[in-house]
């Protein structure tokens, strides 16, 4: 095992972050650890850095773990981000096969389907 490198319980203990968020945050790809031989993962002072940093954005900015995972997947997944920017701009529209008198009902039975879908 390499000197200049913390085990996970030691990184843990030196950030504030148990060794399950450490693995987390590794997971969602916004650090990624060193291994020794054997697999463990290490710690050295660019991991420590990157930790220190994220959870100064966090509190900095008031956002979550999950929603700096998905800002990297808006980074690295260019249709998603393309989709998610086509939402934001699009404006909510009748279909026109459906009277304005009806569409409420419409919608309500469209997320009533997708509530089943979900649930079965």
């Amino acid at each position: 095992m390499s000197v200049d490198a913390l085990t996970i319980h030691e990184a843990a203990e030196t950030t504030g972050w148990s060794p399950r968020m450490l693995r987390y945050v590794e997971s969602m790809g916004l650090i990624q650890s060193k291994r020794s031989p054997a697999g463990y993962r290490l710690y050295g002072p660019e991991e420590l850095q990157r930790l220190r940093t994220l959870r100064e954005l966090l509190n900095a900015h008031d956002v979550g773990l999950a929603e700096m995972g998905f800002a990297l997947r808006l980074r690295r997944e260019p249709e998603l981000a393309a989709a998610v920017d086509a939402w934001f701009e699009a404006k909510p529209k009748r279909p026109d096969d459906v009277p304005a008198a009806d569409w409420l009902r419409f919608e309500q039975e469209k997320h009533q389907r997708l509530l089943e879908a979900a649930l079965s």
